[in-house]
């Protein structure tokens, strides 16, 4: 299955804020065996979120998204993926409760009395409302929930102190039967004298013999080690991937490029 992360926000595209959940996420993907296909960054905007919902659903990809869950007026995931979805709104039992229950932790530790018609916490019951068939995923930092549809699209707050231990909490009690024994790995070298086009040829070649191993180049012209170069390596399934790479090596040396630096991940 195709896994695919938005991350929303305006404060992202601006630069006001810098994106945390890209390298953690495939983080822990990687530790389960997993790697991400597809990431999106998205800003504000109801009308766009819905139609990149809709065309999620509709493809069929496990996704999560962060960030735009609150009840503020800038907030607009829960709205979009109920219309991308075509489903109505509603209070979600469990998240009220866990709502309330933080609302009667903030007042016992400000000394004061909760109400539950209180305006701020009916404010607080709005990130409790979700698509119609929701179901919670906990929050550990302050019990505000986030949500998941269909058991393979998860919404999350974007603060990463709260997203990424909801993310994996996903992962681990939802997916744990796409986990993988057996981790992807990368084995590259660095080749000089060689243009990209020029070795297209070997690339193709190697992906077409060794199923489920893909090429990657990665050219530079200007590192400050080993100047103009292309990283050229193959990554996928350990059991394959050293007769690829062996491949790969052997036809970089008969095409008469120089190959200063070899590496695995």
């Amino acid at each position: 299955m195709n896994i695919g992360l938005f991350i929303i926000g305006d404060e992202i595209l601006s630069g006001k804020r810098q994106d945390k959940h890209l390298a953690k996420v495939i983080e822990l993907l990687g530790a389960r065996g997993l790697s991400l296909s597809w990431a999106k960054y998205l800003g504000d905007d109801r009308e766009q979120l819905i139609r990149e919902y809709a065309a999620a659903f509709a493809g069929g990809d496990l996704f999560f998204s962060c960030g735009g869950i609150g009840a503020t007026p800038d907030d607009h995931t829960r709205q979009a993926a109920a219309a991308a979805l075509g489903r109505p709104l509603e209070l979600h039992p469990e998240a009220a409760e866990l709502i309330w229950q933080r609302v009667q932790q903030m007042a016992a530790e400000q000394g004061s009395t909760p109400e539950r018609d209180h305006p701020d916490t009916l404010r607080r019951l709005e990130m409790g409302v979700f698509p119609q068939g929701a179901a919670i995923i906990p929050n550990p930092y302050n019990k505000i929930p986030g949500f998941s549809i269909d058991g393979r699209a998860h919404f999350v707050p974007g603060f990463p102190v709260m997203a990424h231990p909801m993310i994996e909490w996903a992962l681990d009690h939802l997916h744990a039967d796409l986990h993988q024994a057996v981790v992807t790995r990368e084995r590259s070298l660095i080749v000089q004298g060689a243009m990209e086009a020029s070795l297209t040829p070997l690339m193709e070649r190697i992906e077409q013999d060794f199923p489920g191993i893909k090429v990657f180049s990665l050219p530079s012209v200007d590192h400050p080690q080993w100047g103009r170069h292309i990283e050229l390596g193959v990554k996928g399934e350990a059991a394959s991937l050293d007769a690829a790479y062996t491949t790969l090596r052997e036809g970089v040396v008969q095409f008469g490029a120089n190959i200063s630096t070899e590496m695995v991940r």
